[in-house]
Protein backbone atom coordinates (compact mmCIF):
# COMPACT_ATOMS: atom_id res chain seq x y z
CA UNK A 1 0.00 0.00 0.00
CA UNK A 2 1.83 3.58 -1.07
CA UNK A 3 1.22 6.14 1.16
CA UNK A 4 -0.16 9.47 0.46
CA UNK A 5 2.13 12.51 -0.71
CA UNK A 6 3.52 14.40 1.32
CA UNK A 7 5.31 17.74 0.45
CA UNK A 8 8.55 18.78 1.42
CA UNK A 9 9.75 20.92 4.15
CA UNK A 10 7.66 22.50 6.89
CA UNK A 11 3.67 23.44 6.43
CA UNK A 12 3.54 26.94 5.87
CA UNK A 13 3.00 29.03 9.32
CA UNK A 14 -0.42 30.55 8.55
CA UNK A 15 0.43 32.93 11.97
CA UNK A 16 3.11 34.28 9.80
CA UNK A 17 0.08 35.44 7.24
CA UNK A 18 -1.86 37.11 10.45
CA UNK A 19 0.68 38.80 11.69
CA UNK A 20 1.82 40.32 8.41
CA UNK A 21 -1.61 41.61 7.59
CA UNK A 22 -2.49 42.37 10.47
CA UNK A 23 0.60 44.99 10.53
CA UNK A 24 -0.60 45.58 7.40
CA UNK A 25 -3.98 47.09 8.31
CA UNK A 26 -2.74 48.65 11.11
CA UNK A 27 -0.04 50.59 9.18
CA UNK A 28 -2.67 51.72 6.53
CA UNK A 29 -4.65 53.45 9.30
CA UNK A 30 -2.30 54.95 11.27
CA UNK A 31 0.35 55.95 8.55
CA UNK A 32 -1.58 55.63 4.84
CA UNK A 33 -1.05 53.77 1.37
CA UNK A 34 2.20 55.11 0.17
CA UNK A 35 3.61 54.47 4.09
CA UNK A 36 2.55 50.44 3.67
CA UNK A 37 5.59 49.09 2.53
CA UNK A 38 7.13 45.33 2.74
CA UNK A 39 9.70 47.00 5.07
CA UNK A 40 7.15 48.41 7.08
CA UNK A 41 5.11 45.51 7.52
CA UNK A 42 8.23 43.22 8.61
CA UNK A 43 9.37 45.93 11.40
CA UNK A 44 5.74 45.96 12.50
CA UNK A 45 5.16 42.80 12.27
CA UNK A 46 8.45 40.99 13.26
CA UNK A 47 7.70 38.98 9.92
CA UNK A 48 11.22 38.88 8.18
CA UNK A 49 10.34 40.49 4.33
CA UNK A 50 11.59 37.29 2.52
CA UNK A 51 8.60 35.43 4.45
CA UNK A 52 6.20 37.92 3.43
CA UNK A 53 7.00 38.18 -0.60
CA UNK A 54 7.03 34.37 -0.52
CA UNK A 55 2.93 34.74 0.56
CA UNK A 56 2.06 38.07 -1.88
CA UNK A 57 4.62 39.18 -4.76
CA UNK A 58 4.23 42.76 -4.22
CA UNK A 59 2.99 45.23 -1.63
CA UNK A 60 -0.34 46.20 -3.49
CA UNK A 61 -1.06 42.08 -3.56
CA UNK A 62 -0.31 42.41 0.28
CA UNK A 63 -2.47 45.33 0.59
CA UNK A 64 -5.49 44.46 -1.18
CA UNK A 65 -5.98 41.04 0.90
CA UNK A 66 -5.47 42.94 4.11
CA UNK A 67 -7.75 45.43 3.21
CA UNK A 68 -10.34 43.39 2.08
CA UNK A 69 -9.94 39.98 3.96
CA UNK A 70 -13.31 38.92 3.79
CA UNK A 71 -14.28 40.28 0.66
CA UNK A 72 -16.28 37.76 -0.75
CA UNK A 73 -20.18 37.87 -2.55
CA UNK A 74 -19.85 33.60 -1.97
CA UNK A 75 -23.10 33.12 -0.06
CA UNK A 76 -25.09 35.75 -2.18
CA UNK A 77 -27.15 33.36 -4.51
CA UNK A 78 -29.57 35.31 -7.09
CA UNK A 79 -33.05 34.47 -5.64
CA UNK A 80 -35.21 35.89 -8.64
CA UNK A 81 -36.27 38.88 -6.00
CA UNK A 82 -34.80 41.97 -7.87
CA UNK A 83 -35.08 44.16 -4.31
CA UNK A 84 -34.09 41.69 -2.31
CA UNK A 85 -30.63 40.51 -4.04
CA UNK A 86 -29.89 44.00 -5.01
CA UNK A 87 -30.10 44.88 -1.09
CA UNK A 88 -27.63 42.18 -0.34
CA UNK A 89 -25.47 42.67 -3.45
CA UNK A 90 -25.17 46.65 -2.08
CA UNK A 91 -24.91 45.63 1.77
CA UNK A 92 -21.66 43.26 1.08
CA UNK A 93 -19.77 45.95 -1.07
CA UNK A 94 -20.66 48.35 2.12
CA UNK A 95 -19.10 46.24 4.27
CA UNK A 96 -15.99 45.46 2.32
CA UNK A 97 -15.30 49.39 1.75
CA UNK A 98 -16.63 50.12 4.89
CA UNK A 99 -13.86 49.20 7.02
CA UNK A 100 -10.85 51.50 8.10
CA UNK A 101 -8.59 49.78 6.42
CA UNK A 102 -10.03 49.25 3.06
CA UNK A 103 -10.65 53.20 3.18
CA UNK A 104 -7.17 53.78 3.85
CA UNK A 105 -6.22 51.85 1.17
CA UNK A 106 -8.72 52.60 -1.50
CA UNK A 107 -7.34 55.68 -3.22
CA UNK A 108 -4.41 54.05 -3.43
CA UNK A 109 -5.12 51.35 -5.11
CA UNK A 110 -7.34 53.03 -7.40
CA UNK A 111 -4.63 54.84 -8.64
CA UNK A 112 -2.25 51.99 -8.67
CA UNK A 113 -4.38 50.24 -11.19
CA UNK A 114 -4.79 53.56 -13.44
CA UNK A 115 -1.47 54.28 -14.17
CA UNK A 116 -0.76 54.04 -17.84
CA UNK A 117 0.44 50.73 -19.22
CA UNK A 118 -0.81 48.83 -16.35
CA UNK A 119 -2.51 45.48 -17.02
CA UNK A 120 -6.53 45.35 -17.89
CA UNK A 121 -8.84 45.62 -14.70
CA UNK A 122 -10.50 42.42 -15.26
CA UNK A 123 -7.04 40.59 -14.86
CA UNK A 124 -5.96 42.36 -11.93
CA UNK A 125 -8.77 41.64 -10.03
CA UNK A 126 -10.84 38.78 -11.04
CA UNK A 127 -10.47 37.42 -7.33
CA UNK A 128 -12.47 40.52 -6.63
CA UNK A 129 -14.77 40.91 -9.54
CA UNK A 130 -18.05 40.95 -9.05
CA UNK A 131 -19.80 42.22 -11.97
CA UNK A 132 -20.53 38.86 -13.34
CA UNK A 133 -22.91 37.99 -9.88
CA UNK A 134 -24.64 41.33 -10.43
CA UNK A 135 -24.91 40.29 -14.04
CA UNK A 136 -26.88 36.63 -12.78
CA UNK A 137 -28.79 39.28 -10.45
CA UNK A 138 -30.46 40.71 -13.23
CA UNK A 139 -31.03 37.78 -15.32
CA UNK A 140 -32.86 36.26 -12.62
CA UNK A 141 -35.23 39.26 -11.90
CA UNK A 142 -38.39 38.24 -12.69
CA UNK A 143 -39.47 38.93 -16.43
CA UNK A 144 -40.57 42.36 -17.46
CA UNK A 145 -38.57 44.39 -14.41
CA UNK A 146 -35.25 44.65 -16.30
CA UNK A 147 -35.03 46.66 -19.62
CA UNK A 148 -33.15 44.46 -22.17
CA UNK A 149 -31.60 47.70 -23.52
CA UNK A 150 -29.81 48.75 -20.49
CA UNK A 151 -26.33 47.81 -20.29
CA UNK A 152 -25.78 46.23 -17.12
CA UNK A 153 -22.17 47.31 -16.94
CA UNK A 154 -23.19 50.95 -17.09
CA UNK A 155 -25.89 50.14 -14.64
CA UNK A 156 -22.68 48.48 -12.13
CA UNK A 157 -20.23 51.09 -12.35
CA UNK A 158 -23.24 53.71 -10.87
CA UNK A 159 -24.25 51.47 -8.58
CA UNK A 160 -20.01 51.11 -7.43
CA UNK A 161 -19.69 55.09 -7.61
CA UNK A 162 -22.70 55.26 -5.29
CA UNK A 163 -21.39 52.89 -2.82
CA UNK A 164 -18.09 54.30 -3.18
CA UNK A 165 -18.99 57.93 -2.29
CA UNK A 166 -20.34 56.85 0.46
CA UNK A 167 -18.13 54.87 1.79
CA UNK A 168 -15.10 56.21 1.22
CA UNK A 169 -15.38 60.04 -0.55
CA UNK A 170 -17.65 61.56 1.97
CA UNK A 171 -18.71 60.37 5.47
CA UNK A 172 -22.26 59.14 5.56
CA UNK A 173 -25.09 61.72 5.10
CA UNK A 174 -28.08 61.95 7.80
CA UNK A 175 -30.31 60.35 4.92
CA UNK A 176 -32.36 57.55 6.76
CA UNK A 177 -32.22 54.13 4.76
CA UNK A 178 -28.79 54.85 2.61
CA UNK A 179 -29.29 50.94 1.10
CA UNK A 180 -33.21 51.35 0.38
CA UNK A 181 -32.50 54.48 -1.30
CA UNK A 182 -29.89 53.22 -4.00
CA UNK A 183 -31.57 49.76 -4.04
CA UNK A 184 -34.69 52.08 -5.48
CA UNK A 185 -32.53 54.13 -7.69
CA UNK A 186 -31.33 50.96 -9.13
CA UNK A 187 -34.60 49.56 -9.81
CA UNK A 188 -35.70 52.81 -11.87
CA UNK A 189 -32.25 53.14 -13.98
CA UNK A 190 -33.54 49.03 -15.16
CA UNK A 191 -37.32 49.49 -15.40
CA UNK A 192 -38.37 49.22 -18.79
CA UNK A 193 -39.66 52.38 -20.54
CA UNK A 194 -43.16 53.32 -20.43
Amino acid sequence: MSEPHRRLGRPRDTRIDERALEAARVLLIERGFEATTIQAVASRSGVHSSAIYRRWPSRVELIEEAAFPGFSFAGIVPSGDLRRDLRRFIRAYVAAFSAPAARAAAAGLLAHHRKPNHVAQSEVYPRMSVRPLFEDILRAAPPGSVDPTVDPDDVFDMLLGAILTRTVVFTPTSRQRPIERTVEMIVRLLRPAD
